[in-house]
Order: structure tokens, then C-alpha cells, then sequence
């Protein structure tokens, strides 16, 4: 037995809250510098785009506005940072070492997990507790 089937909707909108908050205070780590920064100094343009995506996204996200597209620009983010960081050390900064796709070894497992529940939300949408639900729909012209 689990839940029932009738609370799928607002547990979306649970799940999407708490995700986009997250992936928020990454993005304000980033830019903000709040609640901690992420490095001393200046961040390398990279960063400053990855803290602004997750910033922005995260918002629109958390208030289910454009949440399918945030969602999967979002995806898209944490994939790159997966693979491009962790897995394969593309990128300046990247821990040096050999390729690994074990998230736990590469540590690149909150990338990972951010990237598969975003594309989630891309497909699913935001919920019921989403101020996209509140929009007007256009009709598709026949």
C-alpha cells in the first residue's frame, strides 16, 4: 500500500519546490555569495553562467512560471556539469583524474540526481500548486 494516486499532483509541486529552492542556493552561493561563497575571488565566466542559469531557473521552478522550459534548461545544465566536470574533467577547475561515470566516485552525484528529477519536470510540468496552472492556455489555431 502507498499513496493514494489522487496526491501525484500537489507531491509534484512538493518535489519541484524543493528542488528549485536547492538548485537556488546554488545559483546564490554563485552570484550572491549567500549563504557562503563558493570560492574567494572572482568566478571564472563558466561559473558566473552556470550561478545565473541556476538562479534564474531555480526561481521559475520553485513559482512553477515557464516550468517546463526552466526545467529543462536546468537539465540541461546539471548534465553538462555531470558530464563535462565529473565524468570526463572537461572543463578548467575540473578534478584531475581518470573517467568515471560512478557518481559516487566522480562526485557527481547531486548533478546527476538534479539533472534526472528536472528532466522529470520537464515532462510532467509543475504540479498542482503551479502558478502555470493559473495561466490562460492558447488554443492551437485548427
Amino acid at each position: 500500500m502507498g499513496l493514494p494516486s489522487s496526491w501525484s499532483a500537489r507531491l509534484l509541486s512538493v518535489l519541484r519546490i524543493v528542488a528549485g529552492l536547492c538548485f537556488m542556493e546554488h545559483g546564490a552561493m554563485k552570484l550572491l555569495h549567500f549563504p557562503a561563497p563558493v570560492m574567494p575571488g572572482p568566478l571564472p565566466p563558466l561559473l558566473v553562467l552556470a550561478g545565473a542559469i541556476e538562479l534564474v531557473a531555480g526561481l521559475l521552478v520553485v513559482i512553477g512560471l515557464f516550468t517546463r522550459p526552466a526545467a529543462f534548461i536546468a537539465s540541461g545544465e546539471m548534465a553538462v556539469a555531470y558530464f563535462g566536470f565529473h565524468v570526463f574533467h572537461l572543463f578548467p577547475g575540473s578534478p584531475p583524474g581518470s573517467v568515471s561515470f560512478d557518481p559516487q566516485a566522480n562526485h557527481g552525484a547531486e548533478a546527476a540526481l538534479y539533472a534526472v528529477i528536472f528532466l522529470y519536470i520537464a515532462a510532467a510540468g509543475g504540479g498542482a500548486w503551479a502558478l502555470d496552472t493559473a495561466l490562460p492556455r492558447r488554443r492551437a489555431v485548427p
